[in-house]
């Protein structure tokens, strides 16, 4: 098993900026630096489905002897703010640049939705655990 750790923060109503290992990763507006806005917290969702998408592709289409020139990843998601917060349905659609059968993609397919660790953390329930720290200031 690996633990997979990212931390964010932010200050007074400034933008969220998350650390992960290797890099920092900007979410939503930056009202002071508008240069430095990035994706909604939905769209950073999407963006890491299709890299790991991708990923599991690439790595399935070199176990099936598939040689893949291109792919092409496209998501989308219906979201609501009303009735269930969150997304409602997410459609992929791939497309391969190959010259590999039908069957063989079809089958290739399959091996990636078995795959993808994203893709079962968002069908199937992950347990979730919200803890919450309170700081204190003690008065000397």
């Amino acid at each position: 098993m690996k633990a997979i750790n990212v931390l964010g923060y932010s200050r007074n109503n400034e933008q969220f900026v998350v650390k992960t290992q290797n890099s920092d990763v900007r979410i939503s507006r930056n009202e002071k630096f508008p240069e430095l806005e990035g994706p909604s917290p939905f769209e950073y969702i999407l963006a890491g489905f299709a890299g790991c998408v991708n990923a599991v592709s690439q790595q399935v289409a070199a176990e099936l002897g598939i040689n893949l020139k291109s792919l092409q990843v496209e998501i989308t998601g219906e979201a609501s703010l009303e009735e269930r917060v969150g997304f409602n349905k997410i459609e992929i659609v791939l497309k391969p640049t190959t010259d590999a059968s039908l069957q063989l993609l079809q089958k290739w397919l399959q091996l990636v939705q078995q795959k993808s660790p994203v893709y079962d953390n968002l069908v199937n329930s992950t347990p979730v655990e919200l803890i919450l720290y309170k700081e204190y200031n003690y008065a000397a």
